[in-house]
C-alpha cells in the first residue's frame, strides 16, 4: 500500500480539527485504521519517512500521533515503531472515534450495541429526571419539543433540538456519571437521525409523540413510566434506523 495514496482518499469530516496538520495527519489515519485499511499489527512508516511524504514537519507528526495513541488506534515500541492497534485497544466512546467510526458506516453489529448502551443509560436517566428534575428542565424540553414539531423537513434545526432534548434529561438526572455519557449518547443520536432523515425528511412525524409521553412522564414524576417510555423510544430509533441503512444498501 502506498499510504500517501490511501490517505489522500480521505475526505470525509472529522471532530478532530484539521487547521492544524496534526489534526489533518491523525483524521485521515484514523479514518484509514477504522474503516480497515490500516490492519491491526501493521506497522506504520517511520517519522522520517511519513513526515517526509505528507510534508508536514516531524512535530506535526509527533503530534498527531500522541492523539491516535491517546485514543488507543495505534501503539509505539521500542525497535519496532508504531503499530495499529487492535480493536479491542480502541477508546469506542471516545467523541472522536464515534464521529471516526460513523464516517466509515459502522456495522450494524456495532450500531447495535451503541444503541444497546443507549437503552441501559438513557431510561435510567429519564427515571432519575423524572425524580430530580427543576422547573427549568421542563421548560427547556417543552421548548425543544416545540422546535421539532415546527421544523420544516430535513431540517438541522430539528436535530439540534432533539439533541438538546436528549441531554437535557441526562442533565435533569443530577448523576455526574450518566452526564459523562452525554457526548456518547449524543453523537449516535446526531448519526441515527441524519440516516433517517435521508430516507425520510420528516423522520419527526412519528417519534415526536414518543418523545412528548417522555417529557410528560418525566415532569409527572412517574420514574417507572419514564423509563418505559424512553426505552420504547430508542427501541423504535433502532428499527428506522437499521431499516433506513437498509433501504440505502438497496438503493446503491
Amino acid at each position: 500500500m502506498e499510504l500517501l495514496d490511501e490517505m489522500a482518499r480521505v475526505n470525509a469530516p472529522s471532530n478532530v480539527s484539521r487547521r492544524r496538520l496534526h489534526g489533518s495527519v491523525a483524521h485521515q489515519l484514523a479514518v484509514m485504521i477504522i474503516g480497515g485499511r490500516l490492519k491491526p499489527g501493521e506497522v506504520l512508516p517511520n517519522e522520517d519517512v511519513l513526515s517526509a511524504q505528507l510534508e508536514v514537519s516531524r512535530t506535526a507528526y509527533r503530534e498527531a500521533m500522541r492523539i491516535l495513541v491517546a485514543k488507543g488506534l495505534v501503539s509505539s515500541r521500542p525497535k519496532v515503531g508504531t503499530i495499529v492497534s487492535p480493536r479491542a485497544s480502541w477508546n469506542l466512546l471516545d467523541p472522536d472515534v464515534l464521529s471516526w467510526h460513523f464516517e466509515v458506516e459502522p456495522s450494524p453489529a456495532f450500531i447495535i450495541q451503541l444503541f444497546e448502551l443507549r437503552r441501559i443509560i438513557e431510561p435510567a436517566g429519564a427515571a432519575l429526571a423524572a425524580e430530580r428534575h427543576d422547573p427549568e428542565h421542563i421548560v427547556i424540553m417543552r421548548k425543544m419539543l416545540t422546535q421539532m414539531k415546527d421544523t420544516p423537513p430535513g431540517s438541522i434545526s430539528g436535530l439540534d433540538a432533539d439533541l438538546t432534548f436528549h441531554h437535557t434529561i441526562l442533565v435533569a438526572s443530577k448523576n455526574e456519571a450518566i452526564i459523562a455519557l452525554s457526548s456518547v449518547i449524543g453523537s449516535t443520536l446526531r448519526w441515527s437521525v441524519r440516516v433517517k432523515m435521508s430516507a425520510r425528511p420528516q423522520v419527526y412525524e412519528t417519534s415526536l409523540p414518543s418523545h412528548i409521553q417522555v417529557m410528560e412522564a418525566i415532569e409527572s414524576g412517574d420514574a417507572a413510566l419514564s423509563s418505559q417510555l424512553m426505552t420504547a423510544l430508542v427501541e423504535q430509533a433502532l428499527t428506522e434506523t437499521l431499516q433506513a441503512l437498509q433501504d440505502q444498501r438497496l438503493e446503491a
